[in-house]
C-alpha cells in the first residue's frame, strides 16, 4: 500500500473532522425534531464509531442491539468491552422462543440455507421481530448504513419515513467511506470485533457470515449462497431500481 503524504494526511484528517461534525449535528438534531430516538447497533464497525459519537456527546438516544442466538462469541465479546469502557449498558433483545422453536421443528437447526424464503423467515423472527419491539414507542431509529456498502444503500437518505415501521429513519454516517470508519476507530482507540480483522467487513450471524477475499464487496460474506439482489435481512427494505427508457424521452 502507498503511504499518504503529509499534506494527504492532513487533508484526510480534516475531511473526518468535517464529516464528525456533521454526523454530531444531524444526531443533535434528531433529538431535537424528535420525541425519543433510538440506535440499532449491528456491533459492526459502525456502529463502534456511532456507539462512541452517541455515549460521548449525545446520550440521549438510546442504542440497543439484536442477540440473534446465533452471534459470533467475538460479537458478544466487544459488546461486554464497550460497555466496560462506558461504563453503560447496551439493552438487549432477543428472539421468541416459541415462534423459534416451532420454525426449527418445521425447518431443521439450519433451515436456512434450504432457500430464500426459510432464510428470510428466520431472518424475520431473529432480528425483525425482535427489532419492532425495541423500536416500539420510539419516533425515530438510526442506522449506521453507508453509501459505499451497496447499490442499494447507495441510494439512502440522511432522513427519510420508514412506512414499514411508521416513524423516522435516520442514516447520520451515509458519506463517510471505509477508511472514515476505520480512521475513527484508530484514532480513539475504540474497541472492535476482532474478525475485522480476519477478512470480515460484515458480520451477521456466524452460520450466515464468512470471510471475504481483499478487493471483494464488502457485503459478500453475508448470505453467499444467494443472489446479490436478496442480501437483506428485513430491517433495510430494498429499494427498487428502474431503468429508464431514454429512447421515449
Amino acid at each position: 500500500m502507498q503511504r499518504m503524504t503529509g499534506t494527504e494526511l492532513a487533508a484526510a484528517s480534516d475531511g473526518l473532522d468535517a464529516k464528525v461534525q456533521a454526523t454530531l449535528e444531524l444526531l443533535r438534531q434528531s433529538v431535537k425534531d424528535y420525541r425519543k430516538v433510538v440506535y440499532a447497533s449491528s456491533l459492526g464497525a459502525e456502529s463502534i464509531v456511532l456507539t462512541d459519537l452517541i455515549w460521548t456527546h449525545v446520550p440521549q438516544i438510546e442504542i440497543f442491539s439484536i442477540d440473534t442466538g446465533r452471534l459470533h462469541e467475538e460479537t458478544r465479546s466487544v459488546l461486554e468491552r464497550l460497555e466496560r469502557r462506558y461504563q453503560r449498558r447496551m439493552k438487549l433483545y432477543y428472539p421468541d422462543p416459541a415462534k423459534l422453536e416451532s420454525w426449527v421443528a418445521d425447518n431443521g437447526i439450519n433451515g436456512f440455507y434450504n432457500g430464500l424464503a426459510q432464510r428470510q423467515s428466520c431472518c424475520h423472527i431473529r432480528k425483525v421481530e425482535p427489532f419492532q419491539r425495541a423500536i416500539a414507542g420510539a419516533d425515530a431509529w438510526m442506522t449506521g448504513v453507508r453509501h459505499e456498502q451497496s447499490a442499494t444503500r447507495a441510494l439512502a437518505k440522511s432522513v427519510d419515513f420508514d412506512a414499514t415501521n411508521g416513524l423516522a429513519k435516520i442514516s447520520p454516517i451515509l458519506e463517510w467511506t471505509h477508511d472514515d470508519i476505520w480512521a475513527y476507530i484508530r484514532q480513539h482507540k475504540l474497541p472492535y470485533n476482532p474478525l475485522h480483522d480476519r477478512g470480515y467487513p460484515s458480520i451477521g450471524c456466524a452460520p450466515c457470515t464468512r470471510a471475504v477475499e481483499p478487493g471483494q464487496d464488502g457485503r459478500s460474506g453475508r448470505w453467499w449462497w444467494e443472489n446479490a439482489d436478496s442480501k437483506e435481512c428485513g430491517l433495510h427494505p430494498k429499494i427498487r431500481i428502474v431503468a429508464l427508457n431514454t429512447a421515449k424521452l
